[in-house]
Formats: structure tokens, sequence, C-alpha cells
């Protein structure tokens, strides 16, 4: 019978998997990620390419592994928000914990043009999100009022905030990142929420 991983060693894998992922963004990111090999990965990491295929499927994996931590991370915060929080203000707390993030805000802007300026990067990006949608629906349903379309209602909204969010970062980007990336975001959920 397979042993349990200890927390300790949940806790290494972690670590492990966060270091070879910021090894792969900065090769992405100065050779381009289409030119820049799994083996190249492994080498700058130190570790086998047998290694690196325990922590990642495959070089796509390596460079959006981040995004589902940090979903996870945004719908923990969520959870986090108090019950009788309006719904949109309880989002942009919990998006907040982006900004937390051990990343430098010009590592942030490699790794977004990086995901930004590749198509199956950027199609990976949309699937990872789509699953945000699916973490944080069941948390925004319980504070919108009570009906029989509550659930859809919680599921557009996910989805909206999310594309707010995005739309946030590629303006970031564009502009090199030298805005606040929470004005773009409210910028942008003030365009859809407005009234007409």
């Amino acid at each position: 019978m397979a042993q349990k991983p200890t927390p300790i060693r949940e806790q290494t894998r972690s670590v492990v998997r966060s270091l070879l992922a910021r090894t792969a963004i900065g090769l992405f990111a100065a050779k381009g990620y289409d030119n820049t090999t799994l083996d190249e990965v492994a080498a700058a990491a130190g570790v086998s390419r047998r290694t690196l295929f325990n922590y990642f499927r495959n070089k796509e994996d390596l460079a959006l592994s981040g995004l589902d931590e940090q979903g996870e991370l945004i719908a923990a915060r969520l959870a986090e928000r108090p019950a009788d929080e309006d719904a949109w203000t309880a989002l942009r707390a919990a998006f907040q914990v982006l900004e937390e993030i051990d990343m430098t805000a010009e590592g942030r802007l490699e790794f977004i043009t990086l995901l930004f300026g590749n198509d199956s990067l950027r199609a990976g990006h949309a699937e990872k999100q789509a699953r945000w949608q699916d973490l944080f629906a069941p948390l925004i349903e319980p504070r919108l009022p009570d009906s029989d379309r509550r659930t859809l209602q919680a599921r557009a909204m996910a989805a909206a905030a999310i594309i707010c969010l995005q739309a946030a970062n590629e303006e970031w980007v564009r502009l090199g990142g030298q805005v606040d990336l929470f004005d773009l975001y409210d910028t942008a959920v003030q365009a859809i929420r407005r009234p007409t």
C-alpha cells in the first residue's frame, strides 16, 4: 500500500515545484516559450529531465502551474470574507491575494507578457480560469438573494470577474506595468456593472 505523503513531504514538493516553475518562466522570458526546451529547463534547475516530469506533465503544465495555486488562494480568501459582504466587494478583496504572491513586478510583467503572447499558453490560461469559475461560483452564490436562478447568477458573476481581471492584466502589460493593476480591474468591473 502506498504511503500517504506527510505534510513536510508535501511542503517540500511544493517548494521544488515552485522553484522549477520559476526557473522555467525565467528561461521562457529570456529565450521565448517555443525556443526553450525542457532539457534546458532541467539543466538550468540542476535536475534531470525525468525529475522535471515527476513534477509537471509537459511544458505547458510547467508554464501554467502557478495558475491552479492562484485560483485556490483566491477561493480560500473569498471563503474567508464576511458572509454579509457584497459579492463584488468580496471578489475584489479575494483577488488582492495576487498582490501577496512572492513575485516582483518585473517577474509578473514577464510572466503575463509570456502568457498572452503565446497562443497555446493563452488557451491553457483560459482553461485554468474556467476552473477558477468552478471554485468561485459556490462561494458567491450564498451572497446573492435567494432565487431559482442564483446558481446561474453566481457562475455569471465569477466568469465576469475573471474576465475583468484578465482584461486588467492585459492592459497592465500594455502599459508596461506602470499603473496599479487593481485600478484597472475596478475600471473593468465598473464598465460591466454600469446601469443601462
